[in-house]
């Protein structure tokens, strides 16, 4: 609740106490795990995370939990590999799906993304987040029209536009960064020459 309410030192140092005083509880173990990575302390979290697992009865949370953090820190290749592993334990789960699909966007893989996101969201048990993170492929895509259709199963239909708007807005952004930058190469390369 803490976190929720955007506040993480003190989700963090509740957390803390709780790991310390209950040291084998799985659940808090990974509950600790997942503030420390919210605080962008990722070993620690990894640790507390992997501390939480038993080999012999693996519980696909806390391997998706570790996936998500292997991911923030950049290791990509093993962040799959332990999504992969979550959905061998708990097949199709949405939230891991749509993780998995995210560690493609962070890529800039936007196709694979894609069919990981649909997958997710054509789960009975998705959430809004997995189908609005569905919309936000989409949209990156420039697909807005249909991002726009996609959210507005969730929002109201001005959050959905208002939500693509933006997106549109950022995109035309970041093109505009690109052209400038593409510019400055180009008399770069006609002063060299």
């Amino acid at each position: 609740a803490l976190q929720m309410d955007g506040d993480a030192d003190q989700s963090l140092a509740v957390m803390r106490k709780l790991a310390i005083a209950y040291p084998k509880d799985r659940d808090v173990l990974a509950a600790y795990g997942k503030a420390l990575a919210a605080n962008g302390q990722f070993e620690p979290a990894l640790d507390a995370v992997r501390r939480a697992q038993t080999p012999e009865y693996p519980d696909w949370k806390l391997v998706s939990a570790e996936a998500a953090i292997l991911d923030q820190m950049g290791q990509k290749d093993e962040a799959r590999q332990d999504y992969r592993k979550a959905l061998e334990l708990k097949p199709n789960e949405p939230s891991v799906l749509s993780n998995l699909g995210m560690s493609y966007v962070l890529e800039g893989d936007l196709r694979t993304a894609e069919t990981y996101m649909r997958s997710a969201a054509q789960q009975p048990s998705a959430d809004s987040r997995v189908r609005q993170n569905l919309a936000l492929v989409v949209g990156l895509q420039g697909r807005f029209d249909e991002a726009e259709k996609i959210a507005s199963q969730e929002l109201s239909p001005e959050q959905a536009q208002a939500n693509v708007a933006y997106l549109r807005q950022m995109l035309a952004q970041q093109n505009a960064w690109s052209q400038l930058k593409d510019q400055d190469k180009n008399k770069a390369k006609v002063a060299t020459n």
